[in-house]
C-alpha cells in the first residue's frame, strides 16, 4: 500500500484493477504450458474475436512501445515511410523504436491541429514524391484518442481508410486508450477499427487496469505472418505468456475494459464542467476521453504544484491531467476545488 495522495499526472500511475488482478490470481494456480501454448493465452486471443466480431490475429506484448514498433515494422520495408501526426507517441515518444525495429522505416510527420491527422494532410504527404529517392509511403498510423484527448469518429476513420485505400497505404491504429475512444463513441470495437478500415490494432491494457501489456490485433490474418517470430526476436515473446494473456480475460469477459474507461472518462467531464469559465482558466483541447489540458497563468501551475499536485507540461505549455479507471471522485473533487483557490488568489493577486 502507498500513503501517498492519489495524483492525476498519468494514468499510468494506476494500479491493477480487481478483475485483472483475480484472473492473474486464477492463473496462477498450478503449471501452463510456456510461450502462449496455454488455455489462458487460447481464452483471451477468443475473447478478443468474440468483441470484435471477427477472426483476427492476437498477439501479446510487454509495452506499447514494442506494440506500436512490431506493428509497423510488420507492415512495410526498410525503405518505406510510415505516416503520422506529429503529437503522436511514435514520434514523439518512443526513442526512435519505430525506425529501428522496421531497420530504418522513417517517419513522414503532418503538422496537425490536436493531434488528428485528416485526409488532405495524408494525401499531401503520400503524393508529395514519387520518385527512387524518397521512401515510399506504405502506412499511415492514427492514435485513438490522440495525445490530447480527441477522438477520431467512425466516419473520420472510415475517411482516412478511403484514402488510404486508393493511395495503397495500410492503416494502424496505435489504441493505448482505446477503450475510452469506445466509451466515448458508444460504439462496438468492430464499428471503429475493421469495419472502419483499419488493418492493424494496437489494443492498450496498461492504462485500462493492467499491470503491463499490449494486444496487437491483426484484422487481415495475411499481414499477420511471422509476426510470432518478430515478437520472439524483440524479447517480447513471454514465456510465462499466461501472466500477460490472463489478465485480459478478467477485462474482456467481465466487460471490465469499457466500466474502466468509462470511469476514467466521466473525471475528465467532471473537472471540464468544474473549471469551465474560470478567470485565466482554459480548456486547450475538447475533452472527449479521459485527458484535461488546462491553459493557466504560470503562478496558477506554480500554486498547484505549491499544493502537492503533479502534471506534465509536455504539450502546449499546459498542465495535463488524466483520469485512470480507480480515479477517486472525492480526489477529483480536491483537485477542483485546489485549482478554483489558486485561480481565484491569482486573480485577486492581480
Amino acid at each position: 500500500m502507498t500513503d501517498q495522495a492519489q495524483q492525476f499526472a498519468s494514468d499510468n500511475y494506476a494500479g491493477i484493477c480487481p478483475e485483472a488482478w483475480d484472473a492473474m490470481a486464477q492463473a496462477n494456480t498450478g503449471s501452463a504450458t510456456a510461450y502462449g501454448d496455454d488455455d489462458w493465452t487460447q481464452r483471451a486471443s477468443d475473447a478478443f474475436r468474440a468483441l470484435f466480431e471477427t477472426r483476427c490475429e492476437v498477439f501479446f506484448a510487454f509495452n506499447g512501445t514494442a506494440a506500436n514498433s512490431l506493428a509497423l515494422a510488420s507492415l512495410g520495408q526498410s525503405y518505406h515511410s510510415v505516416i503520422c501526426s506529429s503529437s503522436a507517441h511514435v514520434e514523439t515518444d518512443e526513442c526512435g523504436a519505430p525506425e529501428f525495429f522496421s531497420n530504418g522505416s522513417k517517419l513522414l510527420v503532418a503538422q496537425t491541429a490536436g493531434g488528428k491527422l485528416t485526409p488532405e494532410a495524408v494525401r499531401a504527404l503520400a503524393t508529395s514524391r514519387s520518385d527512387i529517392h524518397f521512401p515510399k509511403p506504405r502506412v499511415v498510423t492514427i492514435t485513438q484518442p490522440t495525445e490530447t484527448g480527441q477522438v477520431y469518429t467512425i466516419g473520420e476513420v472510415q475517411a482516412l481508410s478511403a484514402t488510404c485505400r486508393e493511395l495503397g497505404l495500410r492503416l494502424h491504429m496505435d489504441g493505448a486508450r482505446f477503450a475510452h475512444a469506445c466509451a466515448t463513441l458508444g460504439c462496438s470495437p468492430a464499428e471503429i477499427t475493421w469495419k472502419a478500415g483499419v488493418d492493424v490494432l494496437c489494443f492498450g491494457g496498461t492504462k485500462n487496469g493492467m499491470a503491463v501489456g499490449e494486444a496487437v490485433l491483426f484484422f487481415d490474418a495475411a499481414l499477420a505472418e511471422d509476426f510470432d517470430y518478430r515478437c520472439k526476436q524483440a524479447g517480447q515473446l513471454a514465456s510465462k505468456m499466461r501472466f500477460l494473456s490472463a489478465p485480459w480475460v478478467g477485462l474482456l469477459e467481465s466487460g471490465a475494459w469499457l466500466r474502466n474507461a468509462e470511469h476514467g472518462n466521466d473525471c475528465a467531464q467532471r473537472v471540464a464542467q468544474a473549471v469551465a469559465g474560470l478567470p485565466g482558466i482554459e480548456l486547450m483541447f475538447p475533452v472527449e476521453a479521459n485527458a484535461v489540458f488546462l491553459r493557466a497563468p504560470e503562478a496558477v501551475l506554480e500554486g498547484l504544484r505549491a499544493r502537492g499536485w503533479r502534471f506534465y507540461t509536455f504539450i502546449g505549455g499546459g498542465a495535463r491531467f488524466m483520469f485512470a479507471w480507480d480515479a477517486d471522485v472525492a480526489r477529483v473533487d480536491a483537485l477542483v476545488r485546489d485549482v478554483r483557490e489558486v485561480a481565484s488568489a491569482e486573480l485577486v493577486g492581480a
